[in-house]
């Protein structure tokens, strides 16, 4: 019986020392956790190499323990806040000049994080479908058939691209809401890093580099055949009273959610915007343009500029209406009349629009060849119009029309120096219409600033219109080399 008492107890100490034991390895892991927790942690966008937006107030923002102080160091500056109830901190650092030095940015929390090679100009954020998304790998394999803009061998340019002070982020939508523990993300605009990367964006930052001498930081978020509805928020469909407690087709929100807001706060200086296609499928024309507004007030109001300069490009030439498996028929005049809900959007403020129909060498291809025509005619916009520099950012643009007997005389803004035949050949894409709205093809010449436009068939023109097919690629141009917006008087 004894014997067999001092085994019960043994197998009871047993028990309790495995009990003890269990309970440690638990005590351990929770304590593990917590130390993981402790951490302080990065949004992706935020890593080496970046750059940061001059002249603006500095956001720096991430995770970190409820209550957990949190220091951020930058050139002479420092900051401390503490993390709030659900572990978010962000401090505010005061506006800093251009630099091109390097410099570190370091925040200290329980561990510590330096982020180094960082360098302070103008940040620039980069969006929308196919045409957006479209590489320095595929424009390096393109044959463009004509010498369009300044840059001799932009084809090349892979070759050639090594300028430290453009800096490049792509975002993939998969991951960009994950911390990255070595904080990488952000490359010199160059080698494999380059090859994968937007080419409109890259040619409109190495414009801006060119002419401002500062560093450039070009972000781009772009998913080819997307719908505008994906990179707007359902919060901001549901706040804009034209879309307020309507059904929203197209999965509103679902690129905005993984692709934009995780950028947020981040400091920009403007948004660059090449979209549209997916939607003129669709035959949108005044719901385009208010959905565009939606998009520019919410982009916005997440990035805290209500002023911030929105960019974006005009559909270029393309054969929508013999695209097979449309779902709603289109005319050959429908490009033109989207294009036009395209332009009324420049009635929102700080907004601007390049044209593009001279940039197709195959029209039945939806992807434009010359993607460095339209990132430095987007960077044209911004020097002129965010920099200050007062160089011409536009083709002729209509302004008004005036008539003589059976002659139409219009008169473009856009045209001081100036209006050219950019091939030397008759002007091209015109057309009047008498009081019964039937248009015919029309004779058009330059005079002066002005161009007279007849047709032996109208003996009495009411209307006029220019490019008004999705085929046109019109050559009436200004003596800088842009082509004009196309129109129509009446509507």
């Amino acid at each position: 019986m004894h014997h067999q008492s001092n085994q019960i107890v043994s197998s009871k100490a047993d028990a309790s020392f495995i009990a003890g034991i269990r309970i440690l390895l638990v005590l351990s892991l929770i304590l593990a956790n917590a130390l993981v927790k402790a951490e302080v942690t990065l949004p992706r966008i935020l890593g080496h190499g970046m750059v940061v937006q001059r002249e603006k107030p500095l956001l720096i923002w991430g995770t970190a323990t409820p209550g957990e102080e949190v220091t951020v160091r930058f050139k002479e500056q420092s900051q401390r806040v503490n993390a709030d109830g659900s572990g978010h901190w962000k401090v505010t650092l005061k506006p800093l000049k251009a630099s091109n030095v390097p410099a570190e940015l370091t925040i200290q929390a329980t561990n510590t994080i330096v982020l180094n090679d960082i360098l302070v100009g103008e940040v620039w954020l980069c969006s929308g479908q196919s045409n957006m998304e479209f590489t320095m790998r595929k424009s390096e394999k393109t044959k463009p058939w004509k010498q369009v803009g300044e840059w001799a061998d932009p084809v090349h340019e892979l070759e050639r691209a090594h300028n430290p002070d453009i800096r490049i982020f792509l975002v993939n939508r998969k991951t960009l809401d994950q911390p990255e523990p070595s904080h990488a993300g952000w490359s010199i605009a160059q080698d494999s890093a380059l090859r994968s990367f937007s080419a409109p964006a890259y040619f409109f930052a190495k414009k801006l580099q060119q002419e401002l001498g500062v560093p450039i930081g070009v972000i781009a978020s772009a998913v080819p055949g997307s719908r505008i509805e994906p990179w707007i928020s359902e919060a901001a469909f549901q706040q804009d009273e034209q879309f307020r407690n309507q059904k929203i087709e197209g999965d509103p929100g679902k690129f905005y959610e993984t692709m934009i807001k995780p950028l947020a706060p981040l400091s920009l200086r403007g948004f660059l915007w090449y979209q549209g296609e997916s939607n003129c499928f669709l035959k949108e024309t005044l719901a385009y343009t208010r959905k565009m507004n939606t998009l520019i007030t919410s982009w916005r109001d997440a990035f805290g500029g209500t002023k911030m300069p929105f960019y974006y490009v005009q559909l270029a030439p393309h054969t929508y209406s013999e695209s097979k498996g449309n779902k709603l028929p289109l005319t050959k005049e429908f490009l033109p009349e989207f294009r036009e809900a395209q332009a009324n959007a420049l009635q929102i403020p700080n907004t601007g629009m390049i044209v593009t129909t001279d940039l197709a060498d195959s029209i039945p291809d939806i992807h434009p060849t010359y993607k460095w025509e339209i990132g430095r005619r987007l960077a044209l916009i911004a020097l002129n119009q965010t920099y200050g520099k007062k160089n011409e950012d536009s083709g002729p643009v209509f302004q008004k029309m005036k008539s003589k007997k059976a002659t139409l005389r219009l008169y473009f803004d856009h045209a001081r120096s100036g209006l050219v035949s950019q091939d030397g050949k008759p002007l091209r894409d015109f057309e009047i219409a008498g009081e019964d709205q039937v248009f015919v093809p029309a004779q058009a010449e330059i005079k002066g600033n002005s161009v007279l436009v007849s047709s032996p068939r109208i003996t009495n023109p009411q209307a006029v219109r220019f490019g008004w097919y999705e085929r046109s690629q019109p050559n009436l141009f200004n003596t800088e080399g842009l082509p004009a917006r196309p129109f129509r008087t009446g509507k």
